[in-house]
């Protein structure tokens, strides 16, 4: 069983996000992060890049790494994406972005897939040169199984190439045994790149319902609807001690483990999931005999 320095290594570097709309209502970054944490800027279908443009170059103004998302889906041709990497290069000083295909039905143009971003090249024209694409542990509604086998294969493949460095960011689920299987499952197929697994940040249990459904989360959301038989706990903050604490032993314990970090979703708001976070980082937290643990800061 993990301990308390095992927790504490797990999640300390943690990443975040942001959404321009989340950005806009928060007054001061450094009321939250830890200057140089690396913050991701979510691009929605249907956003204007020139927001993620304005919040990355607030990030970089207020001491925070900024890492655009680029949706292939979102972006009509070769001439837009050269455009807004451009921009963000010149303008906040971007050297690495999130590539992903964007949960977009009918793509606005040329490009389907974040393999197609990769291929032309642009990001490295430009000095883009550390890259994260999407990682599903669960499945995605949006590509098949095999699609997205085939397409990390692909990016390993890339990366070896390349001068691009690479990570894989995935989507958040709620329990760790789908992740380890996961990861298991893509070693026994060869992958290389270091994964940055995503973690539910805090918030009720309603809202975590909300998202999960959203995001496509698949047979680990099953821990939330069995809580929302109660409907009293409807509103409950949810913490994820017992998933931090069993992927923490996961990587503890199993020396071919490709965890090599975590990303927060702040899907109750950045500032109790930041608290909560750096709390465990700090070690200021009591471990517990069911595998969880309770921070002892106060995180209402």
């Amino acid at each position: 069983m993990a301990n308390k320095q095992n927790i504490q290594d797990f999640l300390t570097g943690f990443t975040a996000e942001t959404t321009p709309g989340s950005a806009a209502k928060t007054p001061d970054f450094r009321e939250r992060l830890k200057p140089g944490t690396s913050v991701y800027i979510t691009f929605l279908p249907g956003s204007d890049f020139n927001d993620t443009v304005t919040v990355a170059k607030r990030l970089r103004a207020e001491g925070f790494v900024p890492i655009p998302h680029f949706a292939a889906r979102s972006i009509t041709d070769k001439a837009a994406l050269e455009a807004n990497i451009d921009k963000v290069v010149s303008e906040a000083g971007v050297d690495r972005v999130l590539c992903i295909a964007g949960a977009v039905d009918n793509p606005l143009g040329e490009f389907t897939d974040s393999t197609q971003l990769l291929d032309t090249g642009l990001f490295d024209k430009y000095g883009i040169n550390r890259i994260a694409v999407a990682g599903h542990p669960e499945g995605s509604p949006d590509m098949s199984d095999e699609s997205i086998r085939s397409a990390l294969k692909w990016k390993n493949s890339f990366q070896e190439k390349t001068d691009a460095k690479m990570h894989v960011v995935t989507q958040f689920a709620f329990e760790a045994e789908p992740i380890i299987a996961w990861d298991k499952m893509l070693q026994t197929e060869g992958n290389k790149l270091p994964i940055h697994i995503g973690v539910p940040g805090l918030a009720t249990l309603k809202s975590l319902l909300m998202h999960a459904k959203a995001c496509g989360v698949g047979a680990s959301m099953k821990v939330l609807t069995k809580q929302a038989k109660n409907i009293t706990k409807l509103l409950v903050v949810n913490t994820p001690d017992k998933l931090v604490h069993d992927l923490a032993d996961y990587q503890t314990n199993d020396p071919s483990c490709g965890i090599t970090g975590v990303h927060m979703y702040p899907l109750g708001g950045l500032k109790r999931s930041a608290i909560w976070s750096y709390a465990v980082c700090d070690g200021k937290f009591t471990l517990d005999e069911r595998g969880g643990f309770k921070v002892d800061v106060d995180i209402s």
